[in-house]
């Protein structure tokens, strides 16, 4: 589709509509950017997960083994290639078990993701004791890391069957 011909107010009035729909359908889970509530769908519906409420602190959906995960995307765009991923508050107080960690391209295809153990991701992350918080970052050597699982091909798959059920845009 081609949208240089809408000005600004037009292309923000559509995304505003985007929005709406993917709520509708249950897609999203609030008007915010896009990127979490997808993530944490797209890995619910991949891996079995229940989603918890959006004021949770910590985590944001449980396992069928009651498992605690926290779901953090990052997009990269040919303008950001950068794999850090969103701010971890709190990491020492162990709010979650796993952390799912996604890496979509620009256009919200899934490229990779881990499933990586709460140990892994504090010792691998880096603290800002400003902020109290933890940044970890998606680089390629954490699917080398043992305990670290590789969820690509279930998010991959989970991601095929959506766009299956309801049709892409071109």
């Amino acid at each position: 589709m081609d949208f240089a011909h809408f000005n600004t107010r037009e292309l923000l009035a559509l995304h505003t509509a985007v929005l709406g729909t993917l709520l509708e359908r249950g897609v999203l889970r609030s008007a915010n950017s896009p990127l979490a509530d997808y993530a944490e769908g797209l890995c619910a519906r991949a891996l079995g997960l229940k989603l918890v409420e959006n004021s949770t602190a910590g985590y944001d959906a449980t396992d069928p083994n009651g498992g605690k995960i926290e779901i953090k995307a990052r997009r990269l765009t040919a303008k950001n290639t950068s794999r850090q991923l969103s701010a971890i508050r709190a990491i020492e107080l162990q709010r979650f078990d796993f952390l799912a960690g996604i890496l979509f391209g620009p256009d919200y295809s899934v490229i990779r993701a881990a499933l990586i153990p709460h140990a892994v991701v504090q010792e691998h992350g880096r603290a800002y004791a400003h902020t109290n918080s933890l940044r970890f970052i998606l680089r390629e050597s954490v699917w080398e890391i043992p305990g670290v699982q590789d969820i690509s091909d279930r998010l991959k798959a989970a991601q095929e069957a959506d766009q299956s059920a309801v049709g892409v845009v071109s």
